[in-house]
């Protein structure tokens, strides 16, 4: 029975994914989790209270997997400047990923405070692996630093999700050079 309910709570999550990647938040329903999974419309319910349950626990199981996605990439780089670039790059390219499309679609919707929370937490354990590669860099406010740097992803990703003229590529290259850029000085 345990094994059942989790099959079927992975599977919802699996359809909210697609759902938020596919259309965004407005087609985030219970409705259209039900439709998806084969599930009654009540029994999605039985997992998950609200729209916000369902987005708190994709952050919970997500943004982990993405984290430690940029954390290898960073772990290979051998300089500095070379994790500061895997910092980037990585999160860059997971924008095509669904996961990291699900959850831009939310973070650009309306949540409630314990979601909004969730997704901060997450995006600060992220800037919390650039930190120390600026302290190497020998950046006299790492963790100020940080957050511009992130500040620069966040604007690419937006630019790459909203289908901007410019290749991803070239949207990738130009916010690698303004991070470095701006982490040299």
């Amino acid at each position: 029975m345990a094994e059942h309910r989790s099959m079927q709570r992975a599977a919802l999550l699996d359809a909210a994914r697609s759902l938020l990647s596919e259309g965004g938040t407005e087609a985030l329903t219970f409705p259209a989790l039900a439709e998806r999974t084969g599930l009654a419309r009540s029994s999605v319910y039985e997992y998950f209270r609200s729209r916000a349950a369902v987005v708190e626990e994709l952050c919970e199981v997500d943004f982990p997997v993405w984290a430690a996605e940029v954390e290898t990439a960073m772990e290979r780089a051998t300089s500095g400047e070379g994790k500061v670039e895997a910092y980037v790059r990585q999160q860059l390219a997971l924008v095509g990923d669904r996961r990291h499309r699900a959850v831009v679609a939310i973070s650009a919707s309306e949540l409630d405070a314990g979601a909004r929370e969730k997704i901060r937490a997450a995006h600060g354990g992220l800037v919390t692996l650039i930190v120390e590669a600026l302290g190497e860099l020998g950046h006299a406010q790492p963790r100020l630093a940080a957050m511009l740097v992130q500040g620069v992803v966040d604007a690419a990703v937006r630019r790459i999700e909203l289908g901007a003229a410019e290749d991803p590529t070239v949207i990738t290259e130009a916010a690698v050079a303004m991070a470095l850029r701006g982490v040299r000085g």
